[in-house]
């Protein structure tokens, strides 16, 4: 977390103006009381020196109000309100939008290294410590056959953009996978829903897991695996078209259970360091493990994070399904489905191995300084911006249509357009490159691009990635944005522009020091960004 202090003179003058006339007065009564008082020979009063200090004092402060004064009489016009300078003949050079961008950037945006490397040390440390106990502890005793039931795998995955170098602002929020550990008898047929030809485009990103029998040697028949596997499929399964699916909203509140147990198994040892507490998750979000710094502990970078602890399942080459699936409907929880299919039975996909090496591989391609990770920050700035004045239900939309992952999208699909585009973005074309990027995106929500899944597009980015699992080769495109209908991205595309326009305006009021704004502040933030005739 980057951090910057500006001494504010109207505050630090008149403090030490202060401090060493207390200085002065504390010497004199310290030194009269340990010498008598003595008659000075020619009558004058002790206090003089004191008074004479004082009057130094007051004067230096006066002359160096005096001198703030003079300059800013001095000034050039376009830094004085209402003022005319007589001294320039020209008014003063307002700053560029890549200046703008990099103070912004600087002051608002970058975290700091330390502060994040500290941050996610101190993540490790208290998620291994919680996932080695929820592996020794094992499954509970509530389903017969303890063997057949879900457990930890030992291990997690730090996913997100904290870990791929693009966060912003503050090093607080972190998402982590926690693979899960099937019974030996129990495989997986995942399938993907993008080629049903009933289903809602929306729901085309999803997944669902059939049971299927390993393959047995002997030959028998599979109504003895049928049998053993009942249990399991009892406590975390639901009936799909006839077939026995792994149901994501039964495992996610096993997970849930199973945390809670295994943070109280560790709850005290952690009491020296911090105070964890779990928020349980819901049919949207999975849950949230709170991290607050104890106020005896004094290490370095303390600050209180929430991690968002995902149970996973491995499908194979780093491939997860993840519960609860991204939400596919802007207004709410999973609508219901047509064709048989359950919501409790749909999972989403988490392809961070394969993002993260694609963006391993931008950089390789990259030239030393370039700059489009710093863009893609930026463009997450510009998102912010644009939700000031919104309502709360407008600003979720903004945020939910604009969320970071599709950002990142945009970002990938833009670099991987042309052969080589990442020879261009550099420091020195910081705002042609956000602009290009809000363009495309802008595009994107017209539909005049279609914003695929980086890794489930058409021909995906396997060749960078390394192989992918067959369910991932043979699904179908994925948009991101075929969730939204044509208003409401319509409407988000005309925001977006105007806060393109206005972005010089909105990077001087709300970020950056004191000498890039020019002018003071408005009153609302209607007055300043967005008229009341625009989206």
């Amino acid at each position: 977390m980057s951090v910057h202090y500006t001494l504010n003179l109207r505050v630090f003058w008149p403090l030490v103006t202060g401090l060493c006339t207390a200085l002065v007065c504390l010497y004199h009564v310290l030194r009269g009381s340990g010498e008598a008082p003595a008659e000075p020979p020619d009558g004058s009063a002790n206090g003089f020196p004191l008074l004479k200090a004082i009057v130094l004092l007051l004067l230096g402060y006066v002359l160096l109000r005096c001198r703030h004064a003079v300059r800013q009489r001095f000034l050039p016009g376009s830094s004085r309100v209402g003022g005319h300078s007589t001294f320039s003949p020209r008014p003063f050079e307002e700053p560029g939008l890549g200046v703008l961008l990099g103070s912004y950037y600087e002051h608002e945006v970058r975290l700091s290294p330390h502060v994040l490397g500290h941050s996610k040390a101190h993540v490790s440390r208290i998620v291994g410590e919680l996932v080695q106990a929820g592996r020794v502890q094992g499954s509970p005793g509530t389903i017969p056959r303890g063997a057949l039931a879900l457990a930890f795998r030992g291990d997690f995955i730090q996913v997100g953009s904290a870990y791929e170098q693009h966060k912003i602002r503050r090093p607080d929020s972190f998402d982590v996978l926690v693979p899960l550990r099937l019974p030996p008898l129990v495989a997986l047929e995942p399938r993907s829903l993008g080629q049903e030809p009933e289903l809602a485009p929306a729901f085309r990103g999803c997944f669902v897991c059939a049971l299927k029998a390993p393959p047995s040697p002997s030959g028998t028949s599979g109504n003895q695996w049928l049998r053993d596997c009942k249990p399991f499929a009892d406590g975390f399964c639901v009936d799909v078209r006839g077939r026995r699916h792994l149901s994501a909203t039964l495992v996610l509140r096993w997970f849930q259970a199973h945390l809670q147990r295994s943070l109280a198994t560790v709850r005290y040892s952690l009491e020296g360091r911090c105070r964890v507490s779990l928020t349980p998750g819901g049919l949207e979000h999975p849950p949230t493990l709170h991290i607050l710094p104890c106020r005896t502990d004094y290490g370095c970078c303390r600050l209180s994070m929430a991690v968002r602890l995902i149970p996973a399942v491995h499908i194979g080459d780093g491939v997860f399904l993840v519960a609860p699936p991204p939400s596919p409907s802007p207004g709410g929880p999973l609508a219901e489905l047509s064709g048989g299919l359950r919501a409790e039975a749909l999972w989403g996909v988490n392809t961070a191995r394969q993002e993260q090496k694609l963006l391993s591989w931008l950089q390789e391609r990259a030239p030393p300084g370039a700059c489009y990770l710093k863009c893609l920050q930026l463009l997450k700035a510009v998102r912010d911006l644009g939700a000031r004045g919104l309502d709360p239900m407008a600003a979720a939309q903004w945020g939910r249509i604009l969320s970071s992952y599709v950002l990142k999208t945009v970002l990938l699909a833009a670099l991987l357009r042309d052969s080589g585009p990442v020879k261009d973005w550099d420091d020195a074309h910081l705002g042609e490159c956000l602009e290009q990027l809000i363009q495309f995106l802008r595009g994107c929500l017209l539909r005049r691009h279609t914003l695929f899944h980086c890794v489930l597009g058409p021909g995906g980015a396997a060749a960078e990635v390394g192989p992918l699992p067959k369910v991932l080769r043979e699904a179908a495109p994925v948009d991101l944005l075929a969730a939204f209908d044509s208003h409401t991205r319509e409407l988000t595309a005309a925001r977006l522009l105007s806060t393109w326009r206005r972005l010089p305006q909105l990077l001087r009021a709300y970020g950056g020091p004191r000498y890039l704004a020019r002018c003071p502040p408005p009153r609302s933030q209607r007055t300043l960004g967005f008229p009341e005739g625009e989206p």
